[in-house]
């Protein structure tokens, strides 16, 4: 389906709800980007000192949706976070655009500010002390997560709202397929 998404120039195709939870039991939801999917993990990267990264290091159980209205499609993917390997983390943050690089290093997210000033300043600070270096090192606060699925369901928009709602549920480390009313 991802695939489908990107062929049929579907709005933001890699853009995924995360639904995370606080210490104290509130959700939140914040558009990412999925950036990859690797070993049955779905990878994203963020500021792990950002309100995401916070509640995932206390609770790793999240959840993912990716939504394609020009499809009617949807995906719903729930499972547990772990960091990125720091290779992984520097891999693509050396894959980023020169601007974005800075921008991570620049952004205290998820942090009150007083103004768009202090983070204009912070970025020609940054642009400067790495105006010689072709590669900047990644921050420290900034890197990858990788989702390990446990539940994953395919939902197809259908006439007279008779969707089809396809579940897959991992259990003892294989995949049971369910069919659940829309």
């Amino acid at each position: 389906w991802f695939d489908e998404a990107l062929a049929t120039n579907a709005l933001g195709p890699s853009a995924m709800t995360l639904a995370t939870i606080s210490e104290t039991g509130r959700p939140s939801a914040h558009i990412v980007l999925l950036k990859g999917i690797s070993n049955d993990r779905f990878y994203f990267y963020t500021n792990y000192q950002s309100q995401k990264g916070k509640e995932l290091e206390i609770n790793p159980a999240c959840a993912l949706t990716f939504f394609w209205p020009e499809l009617e499609r949807q995906v719903r993917v729930s499972g547990f976070t772990e960091r990125a390997t720091a290779k992984e983390s520097d891999e693509y943050f050396q894959s980023r655009p020169r601007g974005s690089q800075v921008g991570a290093w620049a952004s205290p997210q998820s942090v009150v500010i007083k103004d768009r000033a202090l983070i204009e300043a912070r970025a020609k600070e940054i642009e400067e002390k790495y105006k010689n270096d072709k590669v900047l090192p990644r921050p420290k606060q900034w890197g990858g997560y990788a989702v390990s699925p446990v539940e994953i369901e395919f939902w197809q928009g259908r006439a007279s709202r008779l969707h089809d709602r396809i579940l897959y549920t991992l259990r003892d480390k294989k995949w049971t397929i369910n069919r659940l009313g829309p």
